[in-house]
């Protein structure tokens, strides 16, 4: 019997974008995840007794800025070397050969595959071959796959590929390839990198997404780490055992706000979701974008009164402990509880608004003038705010926005006017 770690995507010092727009942000601890969750696989490697590590492509994000990228790379290599436990790993679409500039001499323990042509590997003390082929560009856009020799007899065969596979949303279509071309090679289990959601293809073969190793974005939210696997004696998979890695948690939290009509009722709300986040974060930072659902009387508030219910929130999130989570953004999907028909029937006042915007929706490029008088009144960070946001798919919801605080400031307080 024999174990080895399945990782991909580490994405080595990757650069977290727009952290720049939060004076709160923990961005020391963010910029350095994806380092800390390499340590943890390594660790776990050290911890567990591995025999061997395949990395499907990715390790680095893209060209070094400077040595110290490499150089922590090495530094953790060293760690499995003293260990006896070798590593084997291919280039991905971020750290092609053509991308990467500067190299650093790296452990015996380390095997690099070629990017030129499929190489077959076997590994020492163990009855495995591995076959593998990193990217020599950037863009691969052909089947990689049709190169992999068969399955060698009597071995347990593992392909490692970074791979779109059939295509996945979000990700480029990067060498691509069937489940059936996979299948035809005859391999116990095949390593695959690229797709950042972990995802098992098949069981007959196995064909598995590893995902990647530290969720960087909001894209990329719930537990990110590799896949610990066991082979028996007759070189069969014996289990697939998810591992965790992430020291970072991203998640999108829901806070149903149906029936709220005060704010202490929903900040208690908003509590309790984060609390119940943060014990299945187990430990690690949860990095959160809040979004608010449901009919609520607070509608109008939540939009016109933005920061002062960021402030609220940030101080739900001081509640749960230092260094526990963080709100990375606020989305208001709430609907108000006042009838549009009924406020227009009211009085000539608030007839006129909610008839200029209606007549927005027909506008394609600019603020219609009447609403760019409404919105005179706003402060100018909400103002500028909405006037970004006007392109595109999101005009609907702007307008939408737009309503609510524009009637809760006429006296609706999302609901009847009085």
């Amino acid at each position: 019997m024999f174990r080895f770690l399945h990782a991909a995507d580490p994405h080595l010092d990757s650069p977290l974008q727009g952290l720049e727009a939060h004076g709160d942000a923990p961005v020391g601890l963010l910029r350095g995840a994806t380092r800390r969750a390499f340590e943890n696989l390594v660790q776990l490697a050290i911890d567990e007794r591995i025999d061997f590590v395949v990395i499907a492509g990715d390790l680095y994000d893209g060209d070094w800025k400077d040595y110290g990228t490499g150089l922590f790379f090495r530094a953790q290599m060293v760690r499995l070397s003293d260990r006896g436990i070798p590593v084997y790993l291919i280039a991905g679409n971020h750290d092609a050969a053509s991308v990467i500039s500067k190299k650093l001499s790296l452990p015996g323990n380390v095997h690099v595959f070629s990017t030129r042509t499929t190489e077959s590997k076997e590994v020492e003390k163990h009855p495995v071959t591995i076959h593998g082929r990193g990217f020599p560009n950037r863009a691969v856009p052909e089947n990689l796959v049709e190169d992999y020799p068969t399955a060698a007899p009597g071995r347990f065969n593992l392909g490692l590929l970074h791979t779109s596979l059939n295509g996945r949303p979000g990700h480029d279509t990067y060498a691509p390839c069937s489940e059936s071309d996979l299948r035809g090679k005859g391999y116990a289990y095949w390593a695959l990198g690229h797709i950042h959601q972990p995802e098992v293809i098949s069981r007959d073969p196995w064909i598995v997404f590893a995902g990647n190793c530290q969720g960087r974005h909001i894209r990329e939210t719930g537990p990110r780490g590799c896949q610990l696997v066991t082979v028996n004696d007759s070189l069969a998979v014996e289990n697939v055992e998810w591992r965790s890695l992430d020291v970072v948690r991203w998640e999108l939290l829901g806070v149903d706000l149906t029936g709220a009509e005060s704010e202490s009722e929903a900040l208690h709300r908003a509590r309790e979701a984060m609390a119940r986040a943060a014990t299945a974060a187990e430990g690690r930072l949860l990095a959160l974008r809040i979004l608010f659902t449901g009919t609520t009387a607070l509608h109008g508030s939540l939009h016109r009164d933005g920061q002062r219910w960021r402030a609220e929130l940030l101080a739900c999130a001081q509640d749960q402990g230092a260094a526990t989570v963080w709100i990375e953004r606020i989305r208001i999907a709430t609907t108000p509880v006042y009838d549009v028909g009924l406020l227009a029937a009211r009085d000539a006042l608030t007839k006129i608004v909610v008839q200029s915007l209606e007549a927005a929706h027909q506008e394609t490029t600019t603020l219609p003038p009447a609403i760019e008088e409404m919105l005179a009144v706003l402060p100018q960070e909400l103002r500028k705010e909405i006037e970004a946001e006007w392109v595109g798919d999101r005009r609907a919801a702007v307008l939408d926005d737009v309503r609510a605080i524009i009637l809760d400031a006429l006296g609706t307080k999302g609901g009847l006017a009085t």
